[in-house]
């Protein structure tokens, strides 16, 4: 047994705190192994440095990340920062197409963004710099955006208009690049970083592994001044750099109490979660994403957030209200119900981009297959939908189609429970609109029971 180590009490309330805090990072960590480093994972995409793009948006098929998103086929580039800054650039983009590059390291801040709103339509050259990075700006470069870690993840969305845009969409990940920067300079490259075994994570072991994911990952989160406290205090149980002797050589007394911690941390961020959303018209609408400064070391807000939606957007870039409810509370279920939803007029979501409700199967929160293969409604559809007499858009959402003079407005249900999300990307700032959040003048309407 280790000696000076903690008491089973405080061991035990250490844990508890170590694992709200580090929830976040194990859950990137994972996905970074599974993404980027591992390439027998089945979910292998690119190694770091180089961008990989879908070239379709998710279907029923893709049950990878769970509510996946079907406007914006997605490119992912997983930088590694340790021995020089990467050029990011941007080609030109129509000004009617939303893009965004969000960077995000591995504290899963979101410490940046490129994109139709921080930089415009412009094709441009950025910089990723790692944590230590004290240079001058380069020629050329129009931005600078420092990551907290040396390890971090771009995630770029362009938006996909209808499924005839695809090849136009193909066409700008192309123009996507990704470089080190003495390449952007031409000149010579520095000595290249170590390289690195990382202890092989999955994100189905999360639970079982939690600590030992925890040590693996913070070799590679440098201490800050937020979070040096929560670090101090994990050491003292043998988990980050700065630890004396290791966490598998505890007691199995010492590993039961702090499996028992670990539950109480989780059901903690899940309590959080479930009080920290105000229902507006039975939607929840909520805001728990940012930058480090954001977060300001509320590790739960920042595990509920993990929790809530890995790798989501700051409130300013895409608002996400979600419901599983009617208006009255009763869970919505289309095995029992046909249910409405109506825009009054000029009442279609507040956006400077674009907006979709999308349909997910209640359980699994995956696309639900249907006779149509829709599975949203968005707003470049708008123009094709039937308006109601007072101008009012009605969407239906049902089993079964309303009938062939209401197709235009049908999103498809599963034969069982449902889950809807909207998205609304670039929301409005000006009134009416959905910020500040759950403040907003402009609300989701009520999910409404038909008969």
């Amino acid at each position: 047994m280790a000696k000076n180590y903690p008491g089973i009490i405080e061991a035990k309330d250490i844990a508890e705190e170590g694992f709200i805090y580090g929830l976040p990072i194990v859950m990137n960590y994972a996905v970074m192994q599974e993404f980027a480093v591992d390439r027998n994972s089945g979910q292998f995409k690119a190694p770091f440095n180089e961008i990989y793009s879908y070239h379709h948006v998710a279907t029923p098929e893709d049950t990878a990340i769970i509510t996946p998103n079907s406007d914006t086929p997605y490119s992912f580039l997983w930088l590694d920062l340790r021995a020089e800054p990467m050029v990011i650039s941007v080609p030109t983009i129509e000004k009617d197409r939303y893009y965004a590059v969000q960077l995000i390291d591995e504290n899963t801040y979101n410490y940046g963004y490129i994109g139709t709103r921080t930089t415009g339509p412009e094709a441009g050259d950025y910089l990723a710099v790692g944590p230590g990075w004290k240079g001058e700006t380069p020629a050329g470069i129009k931005r600078v955006f420092q990551s907290t870690t040396p390890f971090t993840l771009a995630l770029v969305r362009t938006q996909l208009f209808n499924p005839d845009d695809m090849p136009n969409v193909e066409k700008i990940q192309a123009g996507y690049n990704a470089q080190p920067l003495s390449a952007f300079l031409g000149q010579s490259a520095p000595p290249a970083a170590p390289t690195i075994e990382f202890l092989p994570a999955t994100t189905a072991g999360i639970k079982e592994n939690f600590f030992q994911y925890l040590d693996a990952a913070l070799q590679f989160v440098p201490e800050t001044a937020r979070d040096k406290d929560i670090r101090a205090k994990l050491a003292k149980i043998g988990i980050g750099p700065g630890k004396t002797f290791d966490f598998k050589d505890l007691s199995l007394e010492h590993k039961a109490e702090i499996m028992v911690a670990m539950k109480q941390g989780d059901d903690k961020v899940t309590k959080w979660l479930a009080s920290g959303n105000k229902p507006v018209n039975g939607w929840n609408v909520s805001s728990l994403l940012g930058d480090e400064a954001f977060y300001n070391g509320d590790w739960l807000l920042r595990a509920g957030a993990a929790k809530a939606g890995l790798y989501g957007n700051d409130a300013v870039e895409a608002m996400y209200p979600f419901t599983r409810t009617d208006a009255t509370g009763e869970p919505l279920d289309g095995s029992k119900h046909e249910y409405t939803v109506t825009f009054a007029p000029g009442q279609l979501p507040p956006v400077n981009s674009f907006w979709s409700v999308t349909m997910y199967d209640g359980k699994s929160q995956l696309l639900v297959k249907n006779p149509i293969n829709r599975y949203l409604i968005n707003s470049p559809m708008v123009s094709g939908m039937k308006k109601n007499e007072d101008g009012s858009h009605t969407l239906y959402i049902q089993k079964d189609s309303p009938g062939a003079d209401k197709e235009a407005n049908w999103l498809p249900a599963p034969n069982d429970t449902i889950y809807l999300v909207m998205r609304l990307y670039w929301p409005k700032t000006e009134a009416p609109s959905i910020l500040p959040t759950g403040e907003g003048i402009w609300q989701p309407p009520a999910v409404v029971a038909a008969n």
